[in-house]
Parts: C-alpha cells; sequence; structure tokens
C-alpha cells in the first residue's frame, strides 16, 4: 500500500509554478502553483494540491470536481448565472461536470482538489 501524506497542507511549500491561467478575465493574469498527486491504479483520476493568486479567470475543466478550500476567499459564478457563490478556507464544494464559469480570486486559494 502506497499512503501518501502532504504534511501541513495549508503550507507546505512543494507545489510548482505552472503559470498563468488559460483563460484570463484580469490584467495581470492569476498565476497557478500546484502538486499534483499520482494515486496507483487510478491513472484517469486527477488530485492534488493547487494555488491561484488574486484575479478572475474562466473555469475550463469539463469534469467533475470535488475540492476542499485550505486558504484564501473567492467567488464563482457559473455560467448563465448572476448570482456569485461565496468560497472561503473551510468550505468543501462539489462541482458536477461541465461546471462552467467564472473564478474571482480575492485572496490567494489554496485547495486540495479531485477531478474525477
Amino acid at each position: 500500500m502506497n499512503i501518501q501524506i502532504i504534511r501541513q497542507s495549508t503550507q507546505a511549500d512543494a507545489l510548482m509554478e505552472v503559470g498563468p491561467v488559460p483563460v484570463p478575465l484580469s490584467q495581470p493574469p492569476c498565476v497557478i502553483s500546484e502538486q499534483e498527486v499520482k494515486i496507483p491504479g487510478k491513472p484517469d483520476c486527477s488530485t492534488g494540491l493547487w494555488e491561484c493568486s488574486p484575479g478572475k479567470f474562466e473555469r475550463q475543466i469539463k469534469e467533475a470536481e470535488v475540492m476542499h478550500i485550505l486558504a484564501g476567499v473567492c467567488t464563482f459564478t457559473p455560467r448563465g448565472s448572476s448570482e456569485a457563490l461565496l468560497i472561503k478556507a473551510g468550505d468543501t464544494v462539489f462541482f458536477p461536470e461541465n461546471t462552467f464559469g467564472s473564478w474571482d480570486i480575492q485572496e490567494t486559494v489554496r485547495k486540495v482538489y479531485v477531478l474525477v
């Protein structure tokens, strides 16, 4: 059995900068850092830690996603809605597949994520 532990994940410094978000809605664009975690026997499952600097961008992920926010404050506005959902440290969020919309990161967000 291969058990993986990220100690103190709210402060872990093993994240690597990935670069700017693919579809920025603000300038300068948000910058993403990530520590991907592979789960043996589950090659189609994407998991890990993810961090994003303040700004706005379009969510482009087609897969369903479960995330737990470790730090930060943001809103997500689903496409076709005018209601921004407040999301902050301590919240757990479940996105159905094909959930698109816009993120507004007010304070750097760090999350644990699982794409399914």
